[in-house]
């Protein structure tokens, strides 16, 4: 781990250095509050020790602008000071410092601090890890990766509200595999499952960055398409149904050739009140294009 020293005198400076070293940390030394706010804001280290008198800004006024200034990492900050009043304390710890730590000071107390503060650091590292987990889980299909039905409904809600607050056109698109299910009645749910990967993995390289493609409920998909008129989304609806159908899929159980029908919507082609119209329209389409024989792609219209 990274550790911060901010100390103005430099034998006090070089003791810490040989010291933390000695226990194992990497050590940041720097003589004045400016250096120090650059290394921590420049995430440079997560753990500091830093001095109460420090030139151009002081240790307090270095925590205040840490905490004012951090986002989800936290930093933890040990004030070291010669002032040992009851007052200089609550001034540190008012300041935003997680510690106070007296001069001059007991190398077993230093150790004790530095070591709660590590622990502080990595529970707080688990911590974010698991709300991680928990937001992926939360809002991506724990199949195909791609997002969950909830989260693209909301992100077509936000992008639904940009369109009309910019006039930006915006189109979906549906996409439905045809006859999946005599994928799962012939060679079982798990080749199902192992073709839907593929199928979204090969739909997702089709994409622009900023799409977003879902899975919308079992062998249905949903591409959420900004700033984009019917003719563009159509040409990309086409290259995702030849991702899909241009070769086949490797399993377990066989080689399995799938073909996809797609239809589009657009706020160019049609008007939508509504985030659910575009749904409703786009859905309307891929019945379309069943009927045209499946395998191919259908555009949305007034």
């Amino acid at each position: 781990m990274k550790v911060l020293v901010a100390e103005d005198d430099p034998v006090t400076l070089r003791l810490l250095e040989a010291t933390l070293r000695k226990w194992g940390y990497d050590v940041i030394g720097v003589r004045t509050g400016k250096e120090a706010e650059e290394v921590l804001l420049g995430k440079g280290a997560r753990l500091a020790i830093c001095d109460w008198m420090l030139p151009e800004i002081s240790g307090p006024e270095l925590c205040r602008r840490i905490r004012r200034a951090e986002g989800g990492s936290f930093i933890y900050i040990i004030i070291l000071s010669a002032r040992d009043r009851k007052e200089d304390l609550l001034e540190g710890l008012r300041a935003g410092a997680d510690d106070y730590l007296t001069k001059p000071f007991d190398r077993q107390e230093l150790e004790v601090r530095i070591r709660a503060g590590q622990r502080l650091l990595d529970l707080q590292q688990d911590l974010l890890g698991t709300q991680e987990k928990l937001t992926q889980m939360a809002t991506h299909d724990g199949l195909t990766g791609l997002w969950n039905h909830q989260a693209i409904l909301e992100a077509l809600e936000r992008e639904f509200a940009r369109h009309i607050r910019e006039h930006a056109p915006l189109a979906v698109a549906m996409a439905d595999l045809d006859r999946f299910k005599q994928v799962n009645d012939t060679l079982g749910h798990l080749v199902g499952d192992a073709v839907l990967a593929e199928v979204a993995a090969r739909m997702s390289s089709m994409i622009r960055p900023y799409d977003t493609l879902a899975r919308y409920g079992g062998e249905e998909f949903l591409l959420l398409l900004p700033g984009c008129d019917g003719e563009s989304a159509y040409r990309i609806a086409q290259r995702m149904k030849l991702a899909v159908s241009d070769r086949t899929i490797t399993t377990s159980g066989g080689p399995v050739s799938l073909t996809v029908s797609i239809g589009v919507a657009s706020t160019s082609d049609l008007p939508a009140a509504s985030a659910p119209d575009l749904i409703r329209a786009a859905d309307a389409a891929v019945y379309e294009a069943k009927r045209e024989g499946r395998n191919c792609v259908a555009r949305a219209s007034a």
